[in-house]
């Protein structure tokens, strides 16, 4: 990283599940989540993200999120909030919001549907950036929004002072080599694909933005700290334990296994929000196997 450049954390930040209770956010259950991430020893928390139905969140309720959740945090650990939306407008005032709450850093997304032009892209993510003091790092998922950030792009990103890591989604991990390497002054690169961790991680990346750390914190917290010291021998045998439970938790669309599993140790309710809903009753047997398995 460029030394005029701030680093946000390294190693595994977990992109928490938003646990609900009759239709509102229950906070007795995330307080005991961002607790329970804390003691596993996660290096940052993000909320409203995609994990976080962030999607479905007001913006009195995104706000209150982050409020919350920094609160509890209490300066332990980073807190990112999501600030995403296909609307520059829209996602302006979601970053105003989350940093007045106190985020310590902003992670926003691609715009979606509508997409954007490269020229477009450029000018919106400087309008996030201009919208407030807070660190932001990229996030490139292209499953998701059908908008893929090329190298173009992320060379042109990284000439601003306050983007200062990019969240790498798209499974490309050629892509991800070449902008550890061509901008990793710039940019702390983090996967977000947790089965990719190790691989990203022999590339350069500085982590990643996880979701089975939801449920198996330790874990993936134990599989980032071999990497981070070489040991990929003993990374790989990790990774291909704990894979069976990453595969599980991607089956249907994220967040709803994840949720689930969450459920199942008891640390919230199976509760979404249209148009998620429940998972599968045979993704919902085999999540009930693997998690009984585990506490076993």
């Amino acid at each position: 990283m460029s030394l005029h450049k701030p680093c946000v954390f390294r190693g595994i930040a977990t992109a928490l599940i938003t646990p609900f209770r009759d239709g509102e956010i229950d906070y007795g259950a995330l307080a005991a989540l961002i607790e329970r991430q804390i003691e596993a020893g996660v290096d940052a928390l993000l909320v409203a993200g995609t994990t976080g139905e962030s999607a479905t969140l007001t913006e009195g309720e995104h706000e209150a999120l982050v409020a919350f959740s920094k609160a509890h945090i209490a300066g332990r650990v980073p807190l990112i909030a999501g600030c995403g939306s296909n609307s520059t407008r829209h996602a302006c005032r979601l970053a105003e919001n989350a940093s007045r709450a106190g985020a310590d850093a902003l992670l926003a997304v691609t715009p979606y549907y509508n997409k954007a032009s490269d020229r477009g892209l450029l000018l919106h993510f400087r309008e996030i950036v201009k919208a407030t003091d807070r660190p932001l790092i990229l996030y490139n998922v292209p499953s998701r929004t059908g908008f893929h950030l090329t190298m173009e792009l992320y060379r042109a990103l990284a000439e601003e002072e306050r983007i200062v890591g990019v969240k790498e989604a798209s499974g490309d991990l050629g892509l991800l080599e070449q902008l550890v390497a061509e901008c990793g002054r710039d940019y702390d690169v983090y996967t977000g694909n947790d089965a990719q961790l190790v691989a990203a991680m022999k590339l350069g990346a500085s982590g990643g933005i996880t979701v089975a750390s939801n449920v198996m914190p330790k874990e993936m917290e134990e599989l980032y700290r071999l990497c981070a010291a070489g040991e990929y021998g003993a990374a790989e045998r990790k990774r291909a334990e704990l894979s069976p439970t990453v595969e599980a938790l991607f089956r249907e669309v994220n967040p709803i296994p994840v949720k689930y599993a969450a459920f199942l140790q008891g640390l919230c309710r199976a509760e979404y929000r249209l148009p998620l809903c429940p998972p599968s009753p045979e993704l919902a047997r085999h999540l009930r196997k693997l998690f009984a398995a585990a506490e076993g």
